[in-house]
């Protein structure tokens, strides 16, 4: 079985919709997973924007990098400059990608404003995730 792993900082918001968005995009070749340098908790937010596509992240639970799993993947992705920079050595068979995107976790202001940032997140891991898909299947 093939394996992805989506990283970043605190497995809080976009790793969890990208692993989210990844297990309904991947074929059942694949085994999708996502973790944080840290564990953050899943954010709330990110739930609830989840949900405004169809993607329950209610369950999930927010996991440090696991070494096993990381060595034997296939893909690794990483979703913000933090998890790239201290994303531990992997061997050279495991193809290295970086999204450099927004922590909407950081957004400010009132929910709604906040809504606004996460949703424009979501998007772009949406269409980066459907994108590698397409591309690795």
């Amino acid at each position: 079985m093939k394996k992805i792993y989506f990283i970043c900082t605190g497995n809080s918001c976009r790793s969890q919709m990208a692993e989210g968005f990844a297990k309904k995009a991947f074929s059942s070749e694949w085994q999708v997973e996502s973790a944080g340098i840290e564990a953050h908790g899943v954010n709330l937010l990110a739930i609830k924007v989840m949900a405004e596509v169809g993607i329950d992240l209610s369950k999930n639970k927010s996991k440090i990098i696991d070494n096993d799993f990381l060595n034997d993947c296939d893909v690794v992705v990483t979703l913000c400059g933090d998890a790239k920079d201290r994303c531990p050595m992997t061997p050279p068979n495991v193809k290295k990608i970086h999204w450099p995107l927004e922590d909407p976790a950081q957004a400010t202001g009132s929910e709604t404003e906040r809504m606004v940032v996460f949703r424009q997140v979501r998007n772009q891991i949406s269409d980066l995730v459907n994108d590698l898909a397409a591309s690795l299947q």
